[in-house]
């Protein structure tokens, strides 16, 4: 396993800048700030895809957080464990979006080196792997983005999913559909975890609503053309399109149902519609697009302080998305203040996690189970360069715009 070279470099600063720190210091301080610097380091392991079709949403969504995060502990003198300031160490590696290279570096992270915590990877097949092994080890793991009832029904006590749940997510945009005169649906879906489990949850939630869906394909992780499926869709001329995409798969529905004339009133994208790629992609075209996203910086002035801390270290041209960013960091203020109330004991954080509501940048986070059952399922919405959160009212940042302008 090969350390990411940026990591071990933020420590070295730490430990430099505090031991400067020590030597400009009057005698009385300086001790106290010594003992600091030379605290024992809070081993942090994780594996995110650096290469590989998951690198798009690992990187946008996760890792960038897990850089800050660090930083930001570092520069007030470390993570406070249980009273006692500590400096991080993350401890990473490329997972090259492969399920057992992901596992064997869990497995090794857990076992063999047996850092004081983990951090997850990104998406739901990789935590449906890691998961259970994570459980056996007694790893507390806040998981960010991963979507899948399955997980949830596993039952693992130390695992807790972060994202609204397909459940809340379909109930939450289906209610928008039909609150909004929608009669038919067509959708596409990924064939794997993802897509299937939210696909199920669409249909439960179409039954009863007087939606009709006209069509619904699933299509292979990696596809690389949907016109022919997007062109049939277009034919029976739906009044809601559901896409239940990855990143890349979004943008190419998006641009490939531009470059068709496909424009229903509602166009529904999810994982990536809620990152600033998909505006720079898009443009102007993304103006009235849907998807999954649950915050921004409106949402509270903690989460425009996140934003604004995100963009200031990683630039205007890599900011956070208004999703999966969102439950990222508010899973590290979760971890962050239950290692300051129950130190490094992992059944103590876990049940600190587990027995908590959480008040964090997108709400309040309560845990049954596995599941957040404290943030509710929601739809955003592009609007003149902004991902709004539009359903349900009560979380919105700006009033739905009912009818998809033109492509442009």
């Amino acid at each position: 396993m090969t350390d990411r070279a940026d990591i071990p470099g933020l420590k070295r600063r730490t430990l430099v800048q505090a031991a400067a720190a020590v030597a400009a210091a009057p005698a009385a301080l300086a001790l106290p700030s010594l003992a600091r610097a030379q605290a024992a380091p809070v081993r942090v392991g994780y594996a995110i895809a650096r290469t590989g079709p998951w690198t798009t949403g690992a990187q946008v969504s996760q890792e960038p957080n897990y850089l800050l995060w660090a930083e930001q502990q570092n520069a007030a003198g470390g993570l406070n464990v249980k009273g006692t300031k500590r400096p991080i160490e993350l401890i990473s590696s490329d997972d090259q979006s492969n399920i057992e290279t992901c596992v064997r570096t869990y497995e090794k992270l857990m076992g063999s080196d047996k850092v004081d915590l983990i951090l997850p990877p990104w998406g739901s097949n990789a935590n449906f792997a890691v998961a259970p092994l994570a459980n056996r080890f007694g790893y507390p793991f806040l998981a960010p983005t991963a979507l899948s009832r399955r997980l949830a029904e596993m039952k693992l006590p130390y695992f807790f999913l972060l994202l609204q749940q397909p459940k809340p997510m379909m109930d939450a945009l289906v209610d928008m559909l039909k609150a909004n005169g929608v009669k038919t649906v067509a959708t596409i879906y990924v064939d794997d975890l993802f897509g299937l489990e939210n696909y199920a949850a669409l249909k439960v939630a179409l039954g009863g609503s007087g939606i009709r869906i006209v069509e619904d394909k699933s299509y292979p992780l990696g596809v690389k053309d949907l016109s022919p499926v997007l062109r049939s869709i277009k034919d029976k001329a739906p009044d809601a399109f559901v896409g239940l995409t990855y990143p890349p798969d979004t943008i190419l529905a998006s641009r490939q149902s531009k470059e068709i004339g496909f424009n229903p009133k509602f166009f529904y994208a999810s994982v990536g519609t809620a990152f600033q790629l998909y505006r720079n992609v898009m443009q102007a075209g993304a103006e009235g697009v849907l998807g999954m996203g649950s915050w921004n910086s409106k949402t509270s002035p903690a989460a425009k302080a996140y934003f604004d801390a995100h963009v200031k270290k990683f630039g205007a041209a890599k900011e956070p998305d208004r999703w999966a960013s969102g439950a990222t960091w508010a899973g590290l203020e979760i971890l962050t203040a239950a290692v300051a109330k129950a130190g490094l004991d992992k059944k103590a954080i876990r049940d600190y996690v587990a027995g908590t509501e959480h008040n964090t940048i997108i709400g309040k986070i309560k845990f049954a189970g596995s599941e957040n059952v404290g943030t509710p399922g929601t739809v955003g919405q592009w609007q003149k360069g902004e991902f709004e959160v539009v359903w349900p009212k009560a979380n919105a940042t700006a009033p739905l715009v009912p009818v998809k302008p033109n492509w442009v």
